[in-house]
């Protein structure tokens, strides 16, 4: 990591580049914003003693970078107009090193959860585009159980749902075997439970008991007696996009899960091409419970 220190008083940039330096840290400093306008660094410490206009323009240049304000005093034209236009957050001298490396370290992790946020959004976005946006309306409930053979469905009016409302959309797989103590309502939260499918008749009818006090978006590949809301959406491709390639395992699964409340035992291993000791081995191995 590389620190850019602009401040004008020397004695104390050079104090705090002593520091820097003692924990490892690459510096430069810079006695002004026009001096430091062709640095490359990863955190900006910019004090506000320079002129406004070419305070501005250094942070309009910089603001996605880490810029911390180094202030002898809290108004607008040291504080608040910095801030609007970039910088992204202040410390009031004199500071101690200590809570200097704090929000730094604060800042640098937050940058690494946008552009994780930014990449899961686009990744999601170009899985959704094969998905009939109309779909999304038809949840209109925050108690919702949604019938579909095809998960990527179940995760778009989830996920836009959850966007389109506000709301804070938290994955809970019913898999884990600690999830009822994971379950903590609060007011904008709504769960989006998977891995319903998984559990066995009496762990399904606790399961359904537990969630009825939250705020909940249910996905099965089988029809469920319930009370709640209730979609039902069947795709013509029943193993997922038609950009998914599955693997002949993923394949086996979905079929033993969507087809076995069709066909008896006896017929299903013969239209996979195994026998039924190997149909029972594969429903134990995948941790399929046929529903009786």
């Amino acid at each position: 990591m590389k620190i850019i220190i602009v401040e004008n008083e020397l004695y104390l940039a050079q104090s705090i580049a002593s520091k820097i330096n003692q924990h490892g840290f690459e510096f430069e400093i810079h006695r002004s914003p026009k001096e430091a306008m062709e640095s490359d660094g990863d955190v900006y410490l910019l004090s506000t003693n320079a002129p406004n206009e070419t305070l501005h323009s250094f942070i309009q240049k910089y603001k996605n970078k880490i810029i911390i304000l180094m202030v002898n005093y809290i108004n607008n034209d040291t504080v608040g107009e910095p801030i609007k236009l970039g910088a992204i957050d202040y410390i009031l001298k004199p500071f101690r090193i200590e809570e200097l490396f704090r929000k730094i370290e604060h800042y640098q992790e937050f940058q690494k959860l946008k552009k994780q946020v930014s990449f899961f959004n686009d990744y999601m976005e170009s899985k959704f585009r094969s998905i009939e946006s109309e779909n999304i309306e038809k949840i209109v409930s925050k108690q919702s159980v949604i019938i579909t053979n095809n998960q990527v469905i179940s995760d778009r009016m989830a996920f836009d749902y959850a966007k389109n409302n506000n709301y804070n959309l938290i994955f809970f797989s019913l898999q884990n075997n600690n999830w009822k103590q994971k379950i903590e309502q609060k007011e904008n939260d709504i769960f989006y439970i998977n891995d319903f499918d998984s559990l066995k008749k009496s762990e399904k009818e606790n399961a359904l008991n537990e969630i009825s006090k939250l705020n909940f978006i249910l996905v099965s590949s089988n029809d469920l007696e319930v009370d709640y809301q209730k979609i039902t959406i069947l795709s013509k491709n029943k193993i997922g996009c038609q950009s998914d390639i599955l693997t002949i395992d993923e394949y086996t699964q979905q079929m033993i899960v969507d087809f076995q409340g069709k066909y008896p035992d006896t017929e299903l291993s013969k239209k996979l091409g195994m026998s039924r000791k190997s149909l029972w081995e594969k429903r134990k191995k995948y941790d399929i419970y046929k529903k009786k």
